[in-house]
This record gives C-alpha cells, structure tokens and sequence, in this order.
C-alpha cells in the first residue's frame, strides 16, 4: 500500500507519476467511475490561438495517460475548454465561470491570458476551487502576498517574468567571459511591447544592467502587436549596441523584425523572449531566424527523461506541434492529478475543505516534470528559478537559453550548463 506521507517527503517525476498513480488506484477503495471535469479557459481563437491549441493539446495527452492508469482514485478526468478570444479580465473570469457553473469543475487549468489583473486568482477563491495558470507574471506573487488565505488554491505553475531581467543579463555576461561573444560595446537596447509581461521583463533588464556591467542606450516601447519595426530599427542602425533585447512575444510579429532587420544588419547579437519557440516563428521567417537566441522560464527539456513526452506528443499531434507550449498544461494536469489522489480526492466548487486538503498537496508536492522541476515558492506559489533564484537545479524550474542554428530544425538548447544540449554559435550577421 502506498504510504502517502511518506511519499510527500520526495520527488515525483513525470516519469514515476503513472506507475504512482496506478499503485494508489489499487490501493484505494474506488469513489466511484463519475468522470471528473477538469476546466480550461484558454485563447483557442485570436492573436494567442497557435499556444491556446497546444495547450489543449497538453491536458488531452494528459489526461489520456492519467485516465491509463486508473484516472484518480478510479474516476476518469474529463477535458473542458472555454474560448477566452481575445482574452481580458471579463471574457477570462466569464469563461472560468462558465466551466465552474455549467461542469462542476473542481479545478481550472490555463494556459496563459493576457490583460486579466489575475482576476483568474478571485474567481477561483469564490468558488473554492484549484487554479493552476502559466501567464508568467510577478503580479500573480504580488496579489497572493496581499491576501494568502483567500488565494490558497491559486498556482502559477512556472517562475514570474521577473526572472528573465537578471536571467537574460547573467547569460550575455556570461557568453562574453567566457570568450563566446566578443561584445563590440557595453551597449543594451530593450525593446518592449505594450503589455505587462514584456515591460516587466524590460524594466527587470533596465533596472539590473549596470550591475553587469552594460548600459541601456535605448528604450522603446512598440505597439502589442505590431509587425511594423521600420522606426525601431532605424535608431538601432544610427547607435548599433552589443544586443538588442526584444521583449515583444508574438512569434508572427518577431520573425517580421528578423526578416527587417536583415536587410540592413548590424553587428548585434539578437535576444528574444519566448516566440521563437512557436512554429509560426520559423515558418514565417525562414532563415532570416539563424542565429537568434531567445528563452523561456518554462518549456519542455530536451533530455532524456522528456522523450517518451516528446515524442508520443508529435506522434499525436504532428511533426510541427510545439511540445515545448504543450508540456506545461500537461505537467500541470498532472500535478494536480497526483495531489488530488494523494489528498483523497478532488472535492468540487464550494468544498473548502477538500480543496484545501489538494492545495496542500500541491505546495508540498516537488515535481520533476517534463518542464524540469516544480517546487511552489511560499511567499507568492509559483515556481523557483534555477539558476537565479535558487542554486539547486532540484529544487527549481530552469531558464532555458535556446538558439534556432538552423530554422528547419528544432532550435538547440546552449544554457544552463547543467542541461545545454549544443553551444552557441556567432549569427551569422556578425561580422
């Protein structure tokens, strides 16, 4: 018989998490064959559809594999989508209710949506129900913190963007000392977008440049969205800097500064956040994209322990499906999954208790998924950064640092050390 307490004490790894499961299946009395509906309220439609897609993606494998192994506690999961379109405070918060109200959803489980003020976090504490998200925000920390007994049961389940600031300075730093990048100048240009995640991550990059020895020589906030880079680039070619950070996301709007850009390139090394990790960011430009470099606080590790992952996700989904968005509703999905059996069951909306029992588990679960691993942070409930914010690469999800070397291949992992598949490479733009 499983011993749940002392279980709680370790690790679960994504790995380990089905043979757990179907062990605690066998062990337990079954409840009862009911399915139990697990809530999504993704962007399925609109500027974020290509991520909204594989995050469905995500919670069906999942739920396909915990549903293998018994479900939870004999009851199989049951996948639920709401359409948030353009996403917002309103269409976000009515979609989440809707799952609530209409499936009697006792967990919600996004992706990411933009533009909500993490009202995600207030709709699942009226309802008493678990709230695992992925925008990626330190407001989500900031809201927690005001009022942790009322936001018990809200997750973030990767690092804030907070982390990508001193993340992102630390890997130029550390590119140029190690004789990888000869830096022409201490020069850095931030270009942000208008939108809490890239001015967060921006202003983190502004605020920690000179304690890493760069200066900001431009600072330019760009319409969200906008493929029209004409005006940017234009003072960018009159003072060329070291590196231009672009903290703009959408992958269709990033492959366009690429392909601008090389029209009259200057010697800069070339940083972007997450877009690059999305199909559409090579589709659209081609080879324009060698030689960017980009990161992500979460996405599917290229190692071994994510290989039957990555590769029953392309077998289902297609040669082209981004695993690296779909892997964090699916370690979510299964995180939740394991705590709620270990908690005795998933309780329903209303149910303080029970719900209280899951998200307890989830806060003391360490969970080595197939993003790397999750430990919630106490003072805000969202995961640790590893390398910036704890040293111990067990105890914390990695910033990963990819280069696309060459667009018609999957783009190469070059930091952190510990888990780096390949090096980096001098774009072939610099000169």
């Amino acid at each position: 018989m499983i011993n749940r307490r002392a279980m709680l004490q370790g690790v679960v790894g994504a790995g380990a998490g089905a043979a757990l499961l179907a062990d605690m299946n066998n062990a337990a009395i079954a409840q009862d064959a009911t399915p139990i509906p697990v809530g999504s309220a993704l962007p399925m439609s609109g500027i974020a559809a290509a991520d909204g897609i594989e995050f469905k993606n995500g919670l069906d494998l999942a739920a396909e594999e915990i549903n293998a192994a018994g479900g939870i506690l004999g009851r199989p999961v049951e996948i639920h989508i709401e359409d948030t379109k353009e996403m917002g405070a309103d269409l976000v918060s009515q979609s989440m209710q809707r799952l609530i109200d209409r499936f009697t959803a006792p967990v919600i489980i996004n992706g990411y949506n933009l533009g909500t003020n993490m009202i995600e976090m207030d709709v699942a504490a009226d309802n008493d129900v678990i709230m695992m998200h992925y925008n990626t925000l330190i407001s989500h920390n900031e809201k927690f913190k005001t009022d942790p007994a009322r936001y018990y049961s809200s997750f973030q389940g990767d690092p804030p963007e907070f982390w990508y600031g001193p993340g992102c300075l630390n890997f130029l730093k550390t590119l140029a000392a190690d004789g990888k990048w000869k830096a022409p100048n201490k020069k850095i240009a931030i270009i942000p977008s208008a939108n809490e995640y890239s001015i967060v991550i921006a202003n983190a990059i502004r605020d920690k440049a000179a304690e890493y020895g760069f200066e900001v020589s431009l600072f330019e906030t760009v319409p969200f969205p906008t493929n029209q880079w004409g005006p940017t680039l234009a003072k960018l070619r009159q003072d060329p800097p070291a590196a231009i950070l672009v903290t703009h996301f959408l992958p269709q709007d990033l492959a366009q500064f690429m392909v601008q850009f090389l029209a009259e390139p200057i010697n800069s090394l070339i940083y972007m956040q997450y877009g690059p990790s999305l199909p559409a960011f090579r589709e659209i430009g081609g080879e324009a994209v060698n030689g960017v470099v980009y990161s992500t606080v979460i996405g599917c590790l290229p190692d071994d322990f994510s290989k039957s992952f990555r590769e029953s996700y392309r077998a289902k989904f297609g040669p082209n499906s981004a695993y690296i968005t779909g892997s964090q509703t699916y370690d979510g999905l299964w995180m939740w999954a394991l705590a709620a059996a270990i908690a005795g069951g998933p309780g329903e909306p209303f149910n303080k208790e029970q719900t209280t029992k899951v998200a307890n588990a989830m806060k003391r679960l360490v969970y080595r998924g197939v993003n790397g691993t999750y430990r919630a942070d106490p003072a805000g409930q969202s995961a640790f950064c590893y390398p910036t914010q704890v040293a111990d690469p067990s105890l914390g999800m990695p910033h990963q640092f990819l280069q696309h070397q060459d667009y018609k291949t999957d783009p190469k992992l070059i930091a952190p050390v510990l888990y780096a598949t390949d090096g980096f490479i001098l774009p072939p733009w610099i000169k």
